[in-house]
C-alpha cells in the first residue's frame, strides 16, 4: 500500500542550500541552450571542432532547455535531473573523445544531483546517507 506522506527534509538549512545549488547552474544551462539557438561564430566553431554538425545545434538547444525547465519544476525535477545527466554524459563523452577537459560538465552534473538531493526528501529517503 502506497503512503501519501512525504518524508521530512533533513533540515531547513539543507533544503535552502539545495535550492541554491539547484538555481546556481540554471543560468549556465539556459545560456548554453540560447547560444545554440543564436549560433554565433564561436558556437559554430565549437561544433566543428568537436566533430558535430552545426545542424544539430537547434535540437541540442531545445533538449538542453527542456532538461533545465523540467529540473527547476519541483514535480518534474527528478525527470529533469535524469535527462540532464544523460545530456551531460554525451557532452563528457564528446570532450573525452577529442582529448579536452570535461571537469566542468562533470561538476555541473554533480551540482544538479546534490541540489536535488538536499531539497527533495524523496531522494534522501531513496538514497539515505549515514550521519
Amino acid at each position: 500500500m502506497a503512503s501519501d506522506t512525504k518524508p521530512a527534509p533533513a533540515s531547513k538549512a539543507l533544503f535552502w542550500i539545495g535550492w541554491v545549488l539547484t538555481v546556481l547552474p540554471v543560468p549556465l544551462m539556459v545560456m548554453s541552450a540560447v547560444m545554440k539557438f543564436v549560433k554565433p561564430a564561436e558556437v559554430v566553431e565549437g561544433f566543428t571542432h568537436r566533430g558535430w554538425p552545426e545542424s544539430l545545434a537547434l535540437a541540442l538547444g531545445i533538449l538542453e532547455l527542456t532538461c533545465t525547465v523540467l529540473y527547476v519544476i519541483p514535480r518534474t525535477a527528478v525527470l529533469g535531473a535524469i535527462l540532464f545527466t544523460g545530456y551531460m554524459g554525451g557532452a563528457i563523452a564528446t570532450h573525452v573523445r577529442i582529448g579536452e577537459p570535461f571537469y566542468m560538465q562533470a561538476l555541473l552534473g554533480v551540482v544538479v544531483w546534490v541540489g536535488l538531493y538536499l531539497r527533495d526528501a524523496r531522494i534522501q529517503a531513496l538514497l539515505p546517507l549515514r550521519r
